[in-house]
C-alpha cells in the first residue's frame, strides 16, 4: 500500500518524488546558511542603559550596516574612520556577536537618521561580507527572507514574500523631517531586534535592511538601491550624509488639462507651505505654486525633490519650473544645507 502511495505522488509531480514545500526550503535553508554568518547581534551602549539590534558585514574589512535608530542614544568615545584608517581610539560603541560566538566591539563611522541607515566599523576581523543587491528589481510576491537577531536570539531566519512596494516611512532628525522612499512592505516575521539586519532575496542579495514593525505580519524594510549606496559611501567617507533644502512643504496633485498637455506630466506637486527666509521663499516662491520641474528634471512627487536635492546643489543655482495663476514661471532658487541638529 504505501509503495503504491508513493509512485502516485511520485507520477503528480513529475517523478521527482518531491514534498511540494522541499523546493521551498531548499531555498530558504541556502538563503540561511550563506547569510547567517555575515548578520551580527548588536549590543549597543547607550545613555540609558543597553539597546540591541542587528547588523550585516558588508565589506571584507570589517564595515558593518545597520538601522541608525539602533545607535540612538548611544555614548562612545572617538568616531571611527573611514577606509584604510584604524577604528577609534575611545571607548566602544557595543559589541556585535556573530553566529559563531565571535565577538567584536565596533565604533560608529557614521549615522544618518533621515534614511535610517548606519555603518560600524568592527574592532578585528569579521566574518565574510554579504552581498548587496538592488531593490529595484523586486516584484511584489517574490520570496525574501529576514536574518537578523530578535529578541537576542542569534541567527534567526524567517520567510515570506515581498508584500508591496513604495510604501513611505517618515523619519525625524532633530527639527528636520524626511520621508524614506521605495520602502518594501513583507510579511515575514519581524520582532524588536531584527532592526538592522538583512532581508534578502533567494539568491542570498540583501536588498534590505529590516527597519520597522508596523504590525502582525506587516514588516518595513529601507531598501539596498542606487540611494541607499550613495547614502553608504557618503557615511564612509564624511561620516555624515550632506542634504540640500528649500524650505517648503507640498504635496502630489494631478496638474489642470492644460498643463498636463502642455508638460506631458500628470502629477506635479503643489506647495502648502513656503518658510519665510528660506531658500524657497528668498527666491520667490509661494505657498500654492505648483512644482513641475527642477533643473529640467519632472518633479511628480514630494520625493522627486528629495531625491534631486543632492549635495551637489547646495549653494548652487537650480531653477524651478512652477504653473502659477495660468502662466508657466521660471524661479532660479539656490538651495541650503539640510542642519539636523
Amino acid at each position: 500500500m504505501f509503495g503504491s502511495s508513493r509512485r502516485d505522488d511520485d507520477r503528480r509531480d513529475g517523478g521527482r518524488g518531491m514534498e511540494p514545500l522541499d523546493a521551498y526550503s531548499a531555498v530558504v535553508t541556502r538563503v540561511a546558511a550563506t547569510l547567517t554568518p555575515s548578520v551580527a547581534s548588536l549590543r549597543v551602549r547607550t545613555r540609558g542603559g543597553v539597546g540591541a539590534g542587528s547588523a550585516v558585514v558588508f565589506t571584507d574589512d570589517g564595515f558593518l550596516l545597520t538601522s541608525a535608530h539602533v545607535l540612538e542614544g548611544h555614548s562612545a568615545g572617538r568616531r571611527g574612520g573611514g577606509p584604510g584608517s584604524a577604528a577609534g581610539s575611545g571607548s566602544a560603541v557595543g559589541v556585535a556577536q556573530f553566529a559563531d560566538g565571535t565577538e567584536r566591539e565596533f565604533d560608529v563611522v557614521g549615522a544618518d537618521p533621515l534614511s535610517d541607515l548606519a555603518v560600524l566599523r568592527a574592532r578585528g576581523s569579521t566574518p565574510r561580507a554579504a552581498v548587496l543587491g538592488d531593490a529595484a528589481n523586486l516584484q511584489v510576491g517574490q520570496l525574501v527572507v529576514a536574518v537578523g537577531n530578535p529578541l537576542g536570539l542569534t541567527g534567526s531566519v524567517t520567510a515570506g514574500v515581498v508584500s508591496a512596494l513604495g510604501r513611505s516611512l517618515p523619519t525625524r532628525a532633530g527639527t528636520a523631517a524626511r520621508v524614506i522612499d521605495e520602502v518594501i512592505q513583507t510579511d515575514a516575521a519581524l520582532n524588536p531586534g531584527n532592526s538592522g539586519g538583512a532581508l534578502a532575496t533567494s539568491d542570498a542579495r540583501v536588498i534590505g535592511v529590516n527597519t520597522a514593525v508596523a504590525g502582525i505580519g506587516l514588516g518595513l524594510a529601507v531598501p539596498v538601491n542606487a540611494t541607499t549606496r550613495r547614502i553608504l559611501a557618503a557615511l564612509m567617507r564624511d561620516g555624515r550624509v550632506r542634504r540640500a533644502y528649500l524650505g517648503v512643504a507640498g504635496m502630489r496633485v494631478p496638474l489642470p488639462p492644460a498643463v498636463a498637455r502642455l508638460t506631458g506630466q500628470q502629477h506635479g506637486v503643489r506647495l502648502a507651505e513656503v518658510i519665510v527666509g528660506g531658500a524657497a521663499g528668498v527666491a520667490g516662491l509661494f505657498t500654492g505654486d505648483l512644482v513641475l520641474s527642477l533643473a529640467g528634471a519632472p518633479i511628480v512627487t514630494p520625493g522627486d525633490l528629495q531625491r534631486l536635492l543632492t549635495q551637489e546643489t547646495i549653494g548652487r543655482p537650480v531653477e524651478l519650473t512652477v504653473w502659477r495663476r495660468g502662466a508657466l514661471v521660471d524661479v532660479v532658487v539656490v538651495p541650503r544645507e539640510l542642519v539636523t541638529t
